[in-house]
């Protein structure tokens, strides 16, 4: 039996970035004392989520990642703690800017790094003003405790994103995200049009049936005011088993940490009995390739 277990964090941020760091440390220590050996962070948690307006002036919240003052704090800590930590920044690669995440493995070494591969473009979520479009592809990284997946916030809607992970043989799949409510309309008063919560919840614990595999995901909490008006992110992280049923659930607006143990053996066992990859037939998917399932792609 090679049980591992996970943790799902969130919390609220602010302008404070030291604050913020400090909290996002504090809920990893928590973690850790708790048993965790793979812990995952919200999304850009280090500041705000400011990518509901568009300002030239937060291009400077970017570093590169070799030289990124915040990895080297948490690949200091992951190695005190000796937990996995995939960490969530703002990356900086010469005139392009990604929405990144740093795998840092239990001993606190880099063991590469990941970018967003879907960006959003929409009222309160103007993520393609900042971020090129990944060019890392999705990956499975060996760490000491299990080998992950990790992708970001939109990529967890996309059924190819997670599948192309397990292909490559991730165990747990990890989302940071920062998603609430979603705004619109031209004027001061901007509404929700709508909680996209459960379907959230429901897209990843597909991913999880799908692939037999546990699925980790951490949200941020609270209402941050922006130039378009205010986004109240839901919270509701959760950790969810290869069934895909949620094992640890947090509330929509407390800072919390989840815990839960998974069974990575018995996944496999469970993955290979249900033959949901022994009878994929790819080369009945070229549709997948095209845009319109029609034309050949370019």
């Amino acid at each position: 039996m090679r049980e591992v277990t996970l943790a799902a964090t969130q919390m609220a941020c602010d302008w404070d970035r030291e604050k913020n760091i400090a909290n996002a440390m504090d809920l990893i220590r928590e973690a850790a004392d708790r048993g965790a050996q793979i812990v995952q962070i919200q999304e850009l948690f280090e500041t705000p989520y400011f990518c509901a307006d568009q300002k030239e002036e937060l291009f400077s919240l970017a570093h590169p990642a070799e030289e990124h003052p915040l990895l080297q704090r948490m690949s200091e800590l992951a190695a005190e703690l000796e937990v996995v930590l995939p960490v969530s920044f703002f990356e900086r690669a010469n005139g392009a800017y990604f929405n990144a995440i740093a795998i840092l493995d239990a001993d606190g070494s880099h063991l590469g790094t990941y970018r967003k591969s879907h960006i959003p473009d929409g009222p309160g979520y103007q993520e393609k003003y900042y971020f090129n479009p990944g060019n890392t592809g999705f990956q499975a990284w060996k760490t000491r405790y299990a080998t992950i997946g990790v992708a970001i916030c939109w990529d967890q809607w996309f059924p190819e994103a997670a599948r192309a992970m397990c292909l490559k043989g991730a165990e747990v799949l990890l989302y940071p995200t920062a998603i609430g409510n979603e705004l619109h309309g031209g004027s001061e008063d901007l509404t929700v049009s709508g909680d996209s919560m459960r379907s959230w919840q429901r897209a990843m614990q597909g991913h999880a049936v799908s692939n037999v595999v546990a699925v980790v995901a951490s949200n941020r909490i609270g209402t941050e005011t922006s130039d378009s008006g205010k986004l109240t992110f839901y919270g509701s992280s959760f950790i969810a088993d290869e069934l895909g049923e949620l094992i640890a659930e947090a509330s929509r607006d407390q800072r919390e940490v989840l815990t839960a143990t998974v069974d990575l053996d018995r996944m496999r066992a469970h993955r290979a009995s249900w033959g949901l990859f022994r009878d994929r037939r790819p080369d009945l998917y070229r549709d997948l390739l095209t845009l319109d399932g029609k034309t050949p792609p370019v």
